[in-house]
């Protein structure tokens, strides 16, 4: 018999974006993508890993935006702090759905459909095995879920975060659009600033650096690149000090 893989991270968090959730649809949900996502998460928590996950809002708020034009930014941002809150709900129940036990906690009071953020209940949620969801961010406006996912990384004492996008990594260019571009293997916090690669906002870039936590910007699309990650292979992009 084979032996399971060796992880190389006992506890990691999860940055998943608004707009992972919607696929190819213009917005929204998309029960498919989101069951797929879910399936990847699944395989690395068979393999003992604690994860923790912050979500974003942009596949609702982006159908909305139009309308915010001229809004007051604390109110835009408390309206998009909302859509993380309907995408946690959404992201636990295909969790639940799939075996998983998942508990959402909001950084916005709404305790009719979520609990509130607790850290020392998130903790104990992680080390029973269960998966926590963090909604709404910081709780703050003009904060971004990149800074919220930096944040509660170091709150609950991550060993890496993730950030889970499109593209499987950081490139010198956008390989969208410039066939030359080459995916960077490793950075520090300092190049992916001073270059301005876009990898996560300033704040929550200086934030990792400062406390000193590990990032990897990956593809959630990449077939098995979630557990690739973790089990310490050369997948995506590792930011480090």
């Amino acid at each position: 018999m084979s032996s399971a893989p060796t992880t190389a991270y006992k506890r990691i968090l999860v940055k998943l974006s608004g707009e992972a959730l919607m696929g190819e649809d213009a917005y929204g949900i998309n029960p498919e993508v989101i069951d797929r996502i879910v399936n990847e998460i699944k395989d690395v928590h068979r393999m003992g890993v604690e994860i923790a996950i912050v979500i974003g809002g942009g596949n609702i708020f982006r159908g909305i935006a139009p309308s915010a034009v001229g809004m007051d930014r604390a109110t835009a941002d408390y309206m998009g702090m909302l859509a993380t809150v309907m995408n946690a709900l959404a992201l636990a129940d295909a969790m639940r759905r799939a075996g998983l036990a998942a508990r959402v906690q909001s950084a916005l009071r709404i305790d009719s459909v979520a609990e509130p953020y607790i850290r020392g209940k998130a903790l104990r949620y992680l080390e029973e095995g269960k998966i926590v969801v963090f909604a709404a961010g910081t709780g703050n406006p003009f904060f971004t879920t990149d800074t919220g996912a930096a944040l509660r990384g170091r709150e609950i004492n991550a060993d890496l975060v993730l950030k889970a996008t499109k593209v499987d990594g950081v490139y010198t260019a956008d390989p969208m659009k410039d066939k030359t571009a080459t995916r960077y293997s490793k950075l520090t916090f300092d190049e992916a600033i001073v270059r301005n690669l876009k990898v996560m906002d300033a704040t929550a870039l200086a934030l990792c650096r400062d406390q000193n936590l590990r990032l990897n910007v990956f593809s959630i699309f990449k077939p098995g690149a979630l557990k690739r990650v973790v089990c310490g292979e050369d997948e995506g992009t590792t930011v480090t000090c």
